[in-house]
């Protein structure tokens, strides 16, 4: 007789790594005593037996199984094969169905000779004691958090050995920390660079890893390095299913450890409010808002559609120039583009622009138009095309699902799912209301009147501004495109409301 043995450990500690290693060997043993040809063992290290999904060795049996590969299945206990009850019937009634016997050693009992209500009694205890378990660990979390447990593991501190309510500042990690909200409050430099400077230099983080976004993130969203600590943000709502859920910031348990503090209180909200309008302006524009100059990203190359890069120099006057970024890199031989672009002369010649815009709105408003009938009017007369339009807010949504189940898998993080799922929630916005063009029949000329008042309230806010940032020209502006002649042509963001990410040219 083929048979397989399946054995599980919860957590990947050494004693409980033993323990996986102990019940190998006692599969070993019993098939030898009882002349079983014992052909493979599955073994899942670390994985809790309330949770199906990620026990990828007990997936795998039950699709070895579909194949029968094997004739009978080992398992020392009940809660071994699951604590849920729910999980534990239906494994159990698919081998049975398979013609696949299983054996609990401990309990003398087998899926083919014991009754489906005594192996369910004996399911139903072990998820009861896991119940309970998951009681006791998040009342002993409780009675911790309120004592002011620290985290175990914290760039910029020490664990003291055998106590879970101290740390120790690490002088040299605490040097680093300032650094990284001087870099991110002060040189207004971005996570991302942050993070590559900080790999750039051969600096590793706590465990031993390279740096990254989300790690610079959590450090500047920390509310340890100003001496808190937070505990109870979250809780396990559901212990069969580990799903989280947030806690309201009035309960949250916190204690003040001003001997723990790095960074000043005022840095730290400093930080905390860049963040903030960072998150905003990506919510408005769908664009990072991290570009530190005015210009980044907005002018391109006529001739290789390469981005201007910004060049300063200091002689007398501080001159700050923008040219090809292909070429200066390249050299001459990689584009023909030699034109140099002044930041003030190109910021007054966008204004002369704007101000020519204001003077001419009877003109520009029918140009629009035109351009709006040239571009999309026989789109929208096609009803494959709105048709297509469905399908692709039918792939937005699927795929929105698919990160959302990544999620619940463990396979991604929060950070990540929120960044997946802000940027395909632009998308879907922008796909209904190009299908509500269509759909619901919405007055051509009501809607092109709205954006051209939005358009030109953008401008008049653009000119009676004295400080521009790249944020208010990105609103406006989708492209500048310099010719090798020098000529300067601006191509404005008319259609991003309504889901057209089509530029025009005045």
């Amino acid at each position: 007789m083929r048979v397989v043995a399946y054995c599980r450990v919860s957590t990947n500690k050494n004693e409980q790594l033993d323990s996986l290693e102990a019940q190998q060997n006692f599969f070993n043993e019993y098939s030898n005593r009882n002349n079983y040809n014992l052909v493979k063992i599955y073994a899942d290290e670390g994985k809790s037996g309330t949770k199906m999904r990620n026990r990828t060795a007990l997936l795998k049996l039950l699709s070895d199984a579909n194949k029968h590969l094997f004739d009978m299945v080992l398992i020392k206990d009940v809660s071994r094969l699951a604590r849920n009850t729910l999980d534990f019937l239906i494994s159990i009634r698919k081998l049975k169905t398979l013609g696949i016997k299983v054996v609990f050693i401990n309990y003398d009992q087998t899926s083919s000779d014991s009754s489906e209500f005594m192996l369910t009694m004996l399911s139903a205890i072990a998820q009861e004691e896991s119940a309970n378990t998951s009681k006791r660990v998040k009342f002993g979390k409780k009675i911790n958090a309120e004592n002011g447990k620290v985290p175990n593991l914290v760039y910029g501190y020490d664990k003291i050995p055998g106590d879970i309510f101290n740390l120790k500042i690490n002088e040299n990690e605490a040097n680093i920390i300032k650094q990284i909200f001087i870099m991110y409050t002060e040189k207004n430099i971005g996570e991302n660079k942050i993070a590559h400077q900080l790999n750039q230099k051969g600096l590793k983080t706590k465990r031993n890893c390279k740096w990254s976004q989300n790690a610079i993130s959590r450090i500047l969203s920390n509310e340890l390095y100003i001496g808190k600590i937070i505990n109870g943000k979250e809780t396990v709502e559901d212990f069969l299913t580990g799903k989280r859920k947030a806690i309201d910031e009035s309960k949250w348990l916190i204690t003040e450890k001003p001997e723990l503090r790095i960074i000043d209180e005022k840095v730290f909200q400093k930080a905390k409010q860049i963040k903030s309008n960072r998150r905003a302006a990506f919510n408005l524009t769908g664009e990072r808002s991290d570009h530190k100059h005015i210009f980044s990203k907005l002018i391109k190359c006529g001739c290789c559609g390469a981005s201007f890069r910004r060049s300063v120099r200091k002689y007398k006057n501080v001159y700050v120039k923008w040219i090809c970024n292909n070429r200066n890199h390249n050299g001459v031989q990689s584009c023909p583009n030699k034109i140099v672009v002044d930041e003030k002369e190109l910021l007054n010649y966008i204004k002369n622009y704007f101000l020519n815009i204001l003077k001419n709105k009877k003109n520009i408003k029918k140009y629009i138009i035109n351009e709006f009938n040239k571009k999309f009017e026989e789109k929208f007369k096609n009803e494959a095309f709105v048709k297509e339009l469905e399908k692709q807010l039918n792939r937005l949504i699927k795929s929105k699902q698919k990160y959302i189940d990544m999620f619940d898998n463990d396979i991604i993080t929060i950070e990540e799912l929120k960044n997946k799922s802000l940027e395909i929630n632009i998308s879907i916005d922008k796909t209904k209301k190009q299908i509500e063009l269509f759909k619901l029949n919405i007055s051509k000329n009501n809607l092109l009147n709205n954006i051209v008042i939005k358009t030109f309230n953008d401008i008049e806010k653009f000119l009676s501004i004295s400080i521009i940032d790249n944020d208010m020209i990105n609103r406006i502006i989708e492209k500048i495109v310099v010719s090798k002649e020098g000529e300067k042509n601006i191509y404005l963001r008319l259609f991003d409301d309504i889901g057209l990410n089509e530029t025009v040219h005045i």
